[in-house]
């Protein structure tokens, strides 16, 4: 008993003293990386809210612009913190992996429908009953969301897209269907099963403009890994002399955390500066 009252007593007095020496909190603020925009979408006849995160150099007193990066599944509970964070952390002077860029998050409202072309696969369609509406979802990005984005910020003249999984699916088909809507993709562990593969077979749009072009899976399977080499392959074989194309194959990452290593690599090899 009398040892029980000593250790209570040493633990009182350890906890009193903790609160002695403890500092006073003397201001208290909310801590901001970015700005939350809505805008109201005629094609897609909702609201649809953006996260912008901003270069800590961005100033409205400036001229100086920016190249834009459109991140898909761009809510700030899905990749929208972090993805700000790497483009953040490559674009210091120390690293310099990366220029300073404006990111645009789009967030979700239904990735299932906006993501995916209408699939003849009978599951596909049982499984996603709300799918098959990325053409109009393109056309937003097109016609609403880049004229918005370009004229209310000071943007450069370059623009990359971040897909991953069903928005790695959406990024290939923009790169097939309208290539230059971006200057860079940046496609990992795409959704190639989607409708029996069949976008693979599809005949990419020439385009000469140039194009840098990241693709990487983790260890996610034979069907993801192969769709995966197979996109590789089919660009490898068809691209240009403006084309930069770069494969990686991330094995000890899956499905769930290969896009933040994916997205560090590919901004370090599309974007570091050579050294002379």
């Amino acid at each position: 008993m009398k040892q029980i009252l000593v250790t209570l007593t040493l633990t009182w007095i350890t906890w009193g003293s903790f609160g002695q020496s403890l500092p006073k909190a003397i201001s208290e603020s909310d801590f901001s990386i970015g700005k939350s925009i809505t805008i109201k979408s005629k094609i897609l006849e909702e609201t649809r809210n953006l996260n912008i995160y901003l270069p800590m150099g961005y100033s409205k007193d400036s001229i100086k612009t920016y190249p834009v990066i459109y991140l898909l599944d761009g809510s700030k509970n899905e990749d929208f913190i972090h993805i700000s964070g790497i483009v953040q952390f490559g674009s210091f002077s120390w690293i310099n992996i990366i220029p300073e860029s404006i990111v645009v998050g789009i967030a979700n409202v239904d990735r299932k429908k906006d993501f995916t072309y209408t699939s003849t696969n009978t599951l596909d369609q049982k499984d996603f009953p709300t799918s098959g509406k990325s053409e109009n979802f393109v056309k937003f990005l097109q016609k609403e969301l880049q004229p918005f984005i370009e004229t209310t910020f000071r943007t450069g003249n370059s623009n990359t897209i971040i897909g991953q999984s069903l928005g790695g699916l959406l990024a290939t088909e923009i790169l097939f269907k309208t290539p230059d809507l971006f200057d860079n993709y940046i496609i990992v562990s795409p959704s190639l099963w989607w409708d029996n593969e069949n976008l693979l077979n599809y005949p990419p749009t020439k385009y000469s403009s140039k194009k840098s072009i990241y693709i990487a899976v983790g260890k996610e399977g034979e069907v993801m890994e192969r769709t995966a080499k197979k996109l590789y392959a089919k660009l490898k074989n068809e691209k240009t002399e403006n084309t930069k194309l770069f494969f990686e194959f991330l094995e000890d990452k899956t499905h769930g955390d290969a896009l933040h290593q994916a997205v560090y690599n590919a901004f370090e090899k599309m974007f570091k500066p050579k050294k002379e």
